[in-house]
């Protein structure tokens, strides 16, 4: 009917479009390398989100029977020393080395901004003090201090990921401090001050809207070295123990079988290859649409 107002989408919806505009014209989007990278991950996602529903086999039920047999229909990846199905451990050591991987960025990440922040607002012999200790830990190189706090606390997956989240936090905590200093005499801040704002409400409601952010980009690209870091350290039989399915450790119960079964490593092989690429590629896209503003403001 002429002059009838067409419906309006349902607010949630219209959300939604608007959420999707936003991720086209992002910088993931605005480049090749960062398309190329979120196709990656979009299919290590799913291939690890997936996998229980389309394996065939459990991943830790032992087939003597079957074992180091090839790929076939049965199993897809073929099965490795005990028979168990490669397909159905590699998707369990995806979904645990990726969730593995943002937990020790997320416990790096929280130190680094507590520590920066207060060094950052502080300043002073606080100040003095914290960086002291950030240039103590960056002194060390961050896979020997990882090694060192493994040796101390044991192996295991757990001991691991607080082994990497304790050997990478200080580089961060400068970074959130640089850009702590860069923001803490902007005029806002000054004028929230004024108006009677304390330092916790100026750290919460201020600052950190504006260090976050920039936080997020470093770890972006810093997502990959944690994933090759996690598995390296599993592969030497530091990290997730046996029967327990991670990347790292598959790669480092596979090496015996290299010349025999050379599938068993070559799958996992494959799928830290295409996080750490695609890792690095997000990373890269989302540096170039950030860097130029980044420096700008570390500079200020």
């Amino acid at each position: 009917m002429a002059g009838t107002a067409m419906p309006k989408p349902p607010p949630a919806l219209a959300v939604f479009r608007r959420a999707v505009a936003a991720f086209r014209r992002g910088p993931l989007m605005a480049s090749a390398l960062g398309r190329t990278g979120l196709g990656l991950a979009v299919v290590v996602v799913l291939f690890a989100a997936l996998g229980p529903v389309v394996a065939a086999h459990q991943p830790d039920t032992v087939d003597l029977g079957a074992k180091l047999r090839a790929p076939d229909g049965e199993h897809w990846l073929g099965t490795d020393q005990f028979g168990r199905d490669q397909f159905a451990r590699l998707t369990a050591g995806t979904r645990r080395s990726l969730l593995a991987a943002f937990a020790v960025l997320a416990g790096s990440c929280t130190v680094s901004l507590v520590v920066g922040v207060l060094a950052g607002m502080a300043r002073g012999f606080a100040d003095a003090v914290l960086m002291r200790v950030v240039d103590i830990v960056l002194a060390i190189p961050s896979l020997v201090l990882a090694l060192a706090v493994v040796g101390v606390l044991g192996p295991g997956f757990g001991n691991l990921l607080l082994a990497l989240v304790i050997s990478s936090w200080a580089a961060n905590a400068r970074i959130v401090r640089a850009f702590t200093l860069a923001v803490r005499d902007r005029p806002y801040i000054a004028a929230a001050r004024l108006a009677g704002a304390g330092p916790a409400r100026i750290a919460v409601g201020h600052l950190l809207p504006a260090v976050v952010p920039r936080l997020l980009v470093v770890a972006t690209l810093q997502l990959g070295g944690t994933i090759v870091a996690l598995a390296g350290l599993s592969f030497l039989g530091l990290g997730a123990q046996p029967p327990t399915a991670e990347l790292g450790a598959m790669l480092g119960d596979a090496r015996a079988f290299v010349t025999v079964a050379p599938w068993l490593p070559a799958a996992p092989a494959a799928v830290v290859l295409a996080v750490t690429a695609a890792a690095t590629l997000i990373g890269d896209a989302v540096r170039d649409a950030t860097h130029y503003s980044a420096v700008e403001e570390v500079h200020a």
